[in-house]
Order: C-alpha cells, then sequence, then structure tokens
C-alpha cells in the first residue's frame, strides 16, 4: 500500500504506467489477430470483423464489471480488513461470471441470424461463426482473469496484471500464427486459428495471475465472515454499485456506434480525416484515463483507511497536477500529429490534409478538459457516487452531442470542424456537473453511511 497518510505523485505513477500499457495491450488482442489474419486476404478479415463486433462488446462490460470490484477491493484494501478483500473478489467473480454466462448466450442465440445477413457471402459468414465460437470461450476465461486484475489493481499491484499481459502476448502470436497458416505439423485452421492463439493466452495470462493470488492471499480461503452479513447480499450490494460503471460503459459504446455511423454521411476526404483523428485520441486517452483510474484506486484505499477529508484533498491536489502535465503532452503529440500527417500518411488529398489541420484548436484544448472530467469520474466511483457519473454521461451523449451531430451533419450540413468540435464541447457540458458534485464532498462520507 502507498503511505496513506501522505500518498504523492510517485504512488500515482506506479499503478498508472501498467494501466496505461494494459489498456493498449488488451485493445491490442483484436489488434494482433486482425494482422495475422490479413494474410489470408479480405475475405477473411470481414469475417473476424464481424465476429469482434460481438466478441469486444461483450469484453468491454466485463471490463466495466471489473472496474467495479477493483474500487471495492481499494476500498477493503485501504480498512485492512481480510474479510472486506474476500467479500470484494468473490462477489465481483460471481458478477462477472454471470455477465459473461448471459452474454455468452445472448451472442450464441443472436449473432447467427446477424452474421447470415450483414456476411457479404456464405463462406465469410462460416468464418466469422467458427471465429466467434471459440471468442465465447475466451470470454469465459476473461471472466476470471479480469476480475483477477482488478484485485491487483485495487491493491496498486498493477504491475502484476501487466506481467500477465507480457505471458498473453507472445503466446498469442506464437499459437495463432501457427494455426492460421498449419506450421510445425499442425492442421491450417485459418480464421478459427487466430481465435484459439487468443483464447490459449487468455488462459496462459488467467493462469499466472491465479497462481499469484493464490500465493500471495491463499485465496483468502481462512478468512471468516463476509462483509454485508452473507455471501448473497455482499453480491446484491456489489452489483448495485457495479451496475451503473456497467450502464456507463454501454451507453457510450452504443453512442460510439451511433456516432460512427453519423460520421460516415460526411464527405470521402471529412470522413477520412476523422478516422485518421480519432484512433488516435483513443490511444492517448488512455493516458489521462490511468492517471484518473490510479488516483481513484489511492482515493477508495484512503476512504477505506477513513483519512481526514483534508488529507485526501491534499492529495487530490498533487493527483490534478500530474493529470495537467500529462494533458499538456497529449495536446503537444496532437500538435506532433497534425502538423505531420502529410509524412505520416503518405499523399494525402488537400481537402483531408485541410479537414485535420483544421482539428488542431480542438485537439490543443481538449485533454485538459477531458482529464479532468476523467480525474472527477473516478473520484466520485472511489466514493460509492457511480450513478451520479453515469447519469452525467448518459445526458451529455444522449441529450447533446448525438442529437447534436445528426442536427449539424443530417440537417445543417456544416462541414468537418464544426462536427469535430463537439468533442470538446461535450467535455465542456460535463466538466460543470463534474467539479460541483466532487466540490460538494459528500461523496467522502459516502462509504461510512454505507
Amino acid at each position: 500500500m502507498p503511505d496513506t497518510a501522505k500518498p504523492g505523485l510517485w504512488d500515482v505513477f506506479n499503478i498508472a504506467w501498467p494501466l496505461t500499457l494494459m489498456a493498449m495491450m488488451l485493445n491490442g488482442i483484436v489488434v494482433i489477430d486482425a494482422y495475422l489474419v490479413s494474410s489470408l486476404g479480405e475475405e477473411a478479415l470481414a469475417a473476424m470483423g464481424l465476429a469482434t463486433a460481438f466478441g469486444s462488446l461483450l469484453l468491454g462490460v466485463l471490463f466495466a464489471f471489473s472496474t467495479a470490484t477493483q474500487i471495492r477491493i481499494a476500498q477493503a484494501y485501504g480498512s485492512e480488513r481480510p474479510f472486506a478483500l474476500k467479500t470484494g473478489f468473490y462477489a465481483g467473480l460471481v458478477i462477472n461470471l454471470c455477465a459473461a454466462g448471459i452474454g455468452v448466450g445472448i451472442v450464441w442465440i443472436v449473432s447467427g441470424p446477424l452474421i447470415d445477413t450483414f456476411a457479404h457471402n456464405r463462406w465469410i459468414a462460416e468464418q466469422a461463426r467458427s471465429y466467434l465460437g471459440v471468442f465465447l470461450i475466451l470470454i469465459m476465461i476473461e471472466a476470471v482473469a479480469q476480475c483477477l486484475s482488478s484485485y491487483f489493481n485495487g491493491r496498486g499491484k498493477s504491475i502484476m496484471p501487466f506481467r500477465s499481459y507480457l505471458i498473453a502476448v507472445p503466446v498469442n502470436v506464437t499459437v495463432s500464427y501457427t494455426l492460421i497458416h498449419g506450421n510445425f505439423g499442425f492442421p491450417a485452421l485459418g480464421v478459427m486459428g487466430a481465435a484459439i492463439g487468443s483464447a490459449v493466452a487468455s488462459l496462459a495470462r488467467a493462469g499466472f495471475l491465479c497462481t499469484v493470488f493464490y500465493r500471495m492471499t491463499m485465496a483468502h480461503l481462512a478468512e471468516q465472515g463476509w462483509l454485508n452479513g452473507t455471501f448473497l447480499l455482499s453480491v446484491r450490494r456489489h452489483l448495485v454499485f457495479a451496475l451503473p460503471i456497467a450502464g456507463t460503459f454501454i451507453s457510450n459504446a452504443v453512442a460510439t456506434s451511433v456516432l460512427a455511423l453519423l460520421f460516415a454521411r460526411l464527405s470521402v476526404n471529412q470522413f477520412a480525416a476523422m478516422t485518421l483523428i480519432t484512433p488516435w485520441i483513443n490511444l492517448t486517452g488512455h493516458i489521462g484515463t490511468s492517471i484518473a483510474q490510479a488516483s481513484g484506486i489511492i482515493v477508495a484505499q484512503l476512504l477505506g483507511r477513513k483519512l481526514p477529508p483534508p488529507r485526501i484533498d491534499a492529495f487530490l491536489s498533487r493527483a490534478w497536477r500530474m493529470a495537467f502535465v500529462a494533458a499538456g503532452l497529449v495536446s503537444l503529440t496532437y500538435l506532433v500529429i497534425c502538423l505531420a500527417s502529410q509524412t505520416l500518411y503518405g499523399n494525402l488529398e488537400p481537402e483531408t490534409q485541410a479537414a485535420l489541420i483544421s482539428f488542431l484548436p480542438v485537439l490543443l484544448l481538449l485533454p485538459f478538459p477531458k482529464g479532468s472530467n476523467a480525474m472527477c469520474g473516478h473520484t466520485l466511483r472511489a466514493g460509492g457516487d457511480t450513478l451520479y457519473v453515469m447519469n452525467i454521461f448518459i445526458v451529455a451523449q444522449w441529450m447533446f452531442r448525438v442529437p447534436l451531430t445528426a442536427v449539424f451533419i443530417l440537417f445543417l450540413d456544416l462541414s468537418v470542424t464544426w462536427v469535430f468540435a463537439l468533442f470538446l464541447a461535450e467535455e465542456l457540458v460535463k466538466l460543470g456537473p463534474f467539479h460541483r458534485r466532487l466540490f460538494k464532498g459528500e461523496w467522502k462520507h459516502r462509504l461510512e453511511q454505507e
């Protein structure tokens, strides 16, 4: 545990940098598969793309539930009550497995007809179903692995999940490459080989985390009692806490899909510019999010330890300065990307290049409110105010960003520069409600009331 009397920026950094790399590696599961499958041709990529549309959503839902477990573990770790750690872990594990099981069942029922509808031919549909069938096994493995990762993250040991990815990535590449092409005497399974490689890698990761967890805690089997009296009640309280976090993710995922469809109505050059810059926003966003997440973990530990609010405020002041420094670095990164876009992407057409340059004013400002909002969101969640955080996201997305994007594109026919400005406008809409709630300070006492 960091020095809970006065945790500093080094404590935040030690938790944040593995979280940043883990977020990138989690996204890399599908990226690696796509790269390896690309040698089989466009139809194979299309099959994989159809299947991962279902699998990626399930992974995201699991990640959201695991985030809730991470906060509960951090609160329990700060309180120095082993039975609370046991409660947080096993309640989170049951919820993860149930969510994964329900999700897998729904996808298994609905995916077949949808794949047949959207696939360009029968071969693509068959390959997509075979990939998805194996990927659903990965979902069940990840339900356990992500819960274990949350346990270590909540205790401030995010290096352990990071090490698990250092095992999983080379396993994924080796097994996938072997089974896709049928090397070393193995059968050539094509697209399904990539899914098997990912599942084996996930199993290796889960095995590593299980081993470390058992050696560190003996699985808490010797601890007596549950935090809320009974295990069933503990799971129920955990679920009430976790559902708004999962709801926030689902709302964001659906809004992102709707926005992508709206962006596709822009001109080809404008849509190309949006397509080029969006992955950079998602990639660099992991930096600010990880700092906010690490700060939230430490805040949850401090709340569990029942430190006086002034000490928590002092820590947050230091963490906020770190978040603003990170925002400045991200802003400079955007500047380099825009100015060097012609070199990075080859011969862009003048209209596409002009659109990218027009994004620059928004990109230079965006990291600062976005980083500050992330700090507010993770801090409020650390105090148990998960429902309020979800409401802010839903209002900002569905009552502001999505309808305005539709109006700008479908009715006013505004340029992509105005459409892109809504990235910043959405963060400014969230800024006031987030900071007012944080400064009221009620979140500092919710854990005691609970």
